[in-house]
């Protein structure tokens, strides 16, 4: 190749990767751009998500406000407070009531 041909093909390749740097960034910027779109979307979608679960969360504690209101006056205020470390409230003085008294035989001590 002369020198002529060889500067020719070099021209052509700088203005081949020229026009491929330039469509490279033509498609990140468009990239960046509909990212960034996107982004908008969903923040505007999460926005309507939290306003419809805040929507829901109010209308569940309502119902649950008017059923405390009208159930204070009847049998649950006498309820004993469920205690996690004593899931069992049991009075050991009674004696079980599911039991028949034919079933229960009486203990006997036995020494020796």
């Amino acid at each position: 190749m002369s020198l002529r041909e060889l500067k020719s093909v070099e021209s052509k390749l700088e203005k081949s990767i020229a026009k491929i740097r330039a469509r490279k960034n033509e498609l990140l910027y468009a990239e960046v751009e509909y990212m960034q779109k996107r982004e908008v979307e969903l923040q505007s979608d999460n926005m309507y998500l939290r306003s419809k679960v805040a929507e829901n969360e109010r209308g569940q504690q309502q119902p649950v406000l008017n059923m405390m209101e009208a159930t204070s006056t009847s049998e649950y205020d006498h309820l004993v407070p469920y205690d996690s470390r004593n899931f069992l409230q049991v009075n050991i003085m009674q004696q079980p009531q599911h039991y028949s008294h034919e079933l229960q035989a009486p203990t006997t001590l036995q020494l020796g």
